[in-house]
């Protein structure tokens, strides 16, 4: 494979610290590299370094002549003056975008569809989207660009599960030509095991370089430090036989040595512990009781839409359980609603007694009151102690297991950066030892090594968990259970997970694409009968143009169709309720969910056939 960027003895400081400290890599033809490491260390320096925008203090880049690079950066650059169709599509004619399946692929999967109507239509102006909207803009811009080499800094923000799928699969797909390459930072671990070939961990001023995705990029930084450990051993070795001898040897060689070395501490075999599931949920029943937090046939709205639509839903204790849905499903109201925050419109939200509740939301403003203190005195100020894993920890003990180094510590909150902001609003949560905590959007922010010190505090967390997350990887690391909000104002069990939830959404739209097309079709046989309405008026006719007996019969199957309907929305309904009484059951939900699914393709048959009556009757 060719070389299409090479650097050499890359060097770069920031104020006194290297960012980039002698670095030499190079980008192949082919390669498909995820570049990870801790907030400030330098990724997005590097991705810009690379894209020429900006010169490093001494080494040297080159690039293949005629190389072609494209950059998403995480600054807006978008004209807020222009439209959408403007900013995406960039002049093309409509015979050439329309034309190219690659870029008519880019608009379904980002925008929508060929009219962008997921961001209002190809006139909407750029000013009045939001950030996370103008940001798929300029992503759809980039990959219809699509140039030789693509820089990608944190893509998956503001981007659904569905909307990471299908750029993983674009990326995947779509970029096959020889001389494609890609280099993306981000903090999704599921999308970089997708994605990636190659993975760059930017640490210390150092780029150091695995072979594969997340997965292979993990064992491989184990085993390489399961080797250091044993050269650190046999250095070790070496050097008690050499202190053994001088201390056995003329006294005037040394003064007898006043230490010991310790042996280099020891890599642990095999995998860390899993959870202890039956411990956990046994100490967090010995804290809840039987009861947590039950919505009752609830009805939720917000403005003039329904959220929940007479649903009933019960927590267990001990429950770890993610939410899925797309943007605007209301996934964060349902959390609200879960807290107490969201009135129902319907129905009864029953608590238990002894519910003590955390909730971390999206914003940090509760942080306002402390921006003052500094990060421990934050943490004290609300706790000195907590239990964890059945242990006590310290107010700084906990901080250190989620980044706050002993120094950092006496940092002041208003001088944090986000993602250490939303770090300590967890800490200030968990040291008020909640029994039922609600998680909305915890990654937000937060690099590989916090996400995964985080979760490894929530392994030892003893409670009912609740969190919505678009970051699929997170998911089914933390949670035994998954649910989705598909906008119909139903929750629904996802036994099969996130794959599950992928194909209902899939099925989703292919309803929603027939249910179109069956409407235009009716519009337009309305249209012609409408024409011949006074001729067939005389003979008796129906509506439609149908006859009298024709008319009765379409009547007749449309109330068919309509009972059908209620009947196996009902019978769905019961099967949801059984599914989350055999959560624990893994055979018994397996069977339920394939009675479910044969239920959902029954409703898709009574929706064509009512359909069908309906489009008869005009």
């Amino acid at each position: 494979m060719s070389n299409l960027v090479s650097a050499e003895r890359l060097s770069l400081m920031l104020g006194t610290r290297h960012i980039l400290d002698s670095v030499s890599l190079g980008v192949s033809a082919g390669d498909r590299i995820g570049v990870v490491g801790r907030n400030g260390g330098g990724k997005s320096t590097l991705l810009r370094l690379i894209a020429g925008d900006g010169e490093p203090d001494s080494g040297r880049l080159t690039r293949t002549g005629g190389l072609t690079v494209g950059m998403l950066s995480q600054a807006d650059s978008l004209d807020p003056g222009a439209t959408i169709g403007d900013s995406v599509l960039r002049g093309r004619a409509e015979h050439e975008w329309a034309g190219d399946a690659r870029i008519r692929d880019v608009m379904h999967g980002l925008l929508g569809d060929l009219e962008m109507s997921a961001l209002g239509g190809h006139g909407t102006d750029v000013r009045s989207l939001s950030g996370g909207e103008r940001r798929r803009i300029a992503l759809a811009r980039l990959l219809i660009d699509d140039p030789d080499l693509l820089l990608l800094d944190e893509p998956t923000n503001h981007l659904d599960v569905e909307g990471v799928q299908w750029l993983a699969d674009f990326l995947v797909r779509r970029r096959t030509r020889p001389e494609h390459a890609l280099v993306v930072v981000t903090h999704d671990r599921w999308f970089l095991d997708a994605v990636a070939t190659l993975t760059w961990e930017v640490v210390d001023g150092r780029v150091e370089s695995y072979e594969g995705g997340y997965a292979a990029y993990v064992l491989a930084k184990a085993e390489r430090a399961r080797l250091e450990a044993a050269a650190e051993e046999r250095r070790n070795n070496l050097m008690r036989k050499e202190l053994a001898w001088l201390r056995r040897g003329p006294p005037a060689r040394t003064s007898k040595p006043k230490f010991r070395i310790d042996a280099a501490n020891a890599l642990i075999q095999g995998e860390p512990p899993a959870r202890d599931e039956v411990a956990l949920a046994s100490f967090a029943t010995s804290r809840l009781g039987k009861d947590v937090v039950d919505l009752l046939d609830a009805t939720v709205t917000v403005g003039d839409r329904t959220i929940l639509d007479k649903q009933t839903w019960r927590l267990a204790p001990g429950e770890r359980t993610g939410i899925v849905g797309v943007n605007g499903a209301g996934k964060s109201t349902l959390l609200r609603a879960v807290s107490g925050d969201v009135p129902l419109q319907a129905g009864k939200r029953k608590v238990g007694r002894t519910v003590q509740l955390g909730f971390l939301t999206q914003e940090v403003r509760e942080l306002a009151e402390v921006a003052g203190m500094t990060v421990i005195d934050a943490i004290t100020d609300v706790r000195a102690y907590t239990t964890l894993d059945g242990k006590e920890v310290s107010a700084s003990q906990l901080a250190k297991r989620l980044g706050f180094s002993g120094p950092r510590q006496q940092t002041r909150v208003a001088s944090l950066s986000g993602g250490e902001q939303r770090r300590l609003q967890l800490l200030r949560i968990l040291m008020t030892e909640p029994n039922v905590l609600l998680l909305d959007e915890p990654t937000n922010d937060l690099d590989i090594e916090t996400l995964t010190s985080m979760e490894d505090v929530l392994d030892g967390w003893a409670g009912t968990l609740l969190v919505v997350s678009h970051d699929r990887y997170l998911l089914e690391r933390m949670c035994d259970r998954q649910v989705a909000l598909l906008g119909d104002g139903r929750i629904r069990e996802l036994p099969g997970g996130v794959e599950q939830y992928l194909q209902l959404r899939h099925d989703q739209q292919q309803r929603t694409s027939r249910t179109a097309a069956a409407q235009g079709s009716s519009a337009t046989g309305s249209s012609a009968g409408g024409s011949s309405g006074a001729a067939s008026g005389s003979s008796g006719a129906g509506s439609g143009g149908l006859s009298a007996a024709e008319e009765r019969q379409a009547r007749k199957d449309l109330a068919r169709a309509e009972r059908t309907l209620n009947r196996l929305h009902e019978r769905e309904q019961k099967l949801h309720d059984q599914l989350v009484e055999a959560a624990s059951d893994h055979a018994r939900a397996a069977e339920l969910d394939r009675e479910l699914r044969g239920v959902q393709e029954e409703q898709e048959a009574a929706e064509l056939a009512w359909l069908e009556a309906a489009e008869k009757l005009g």
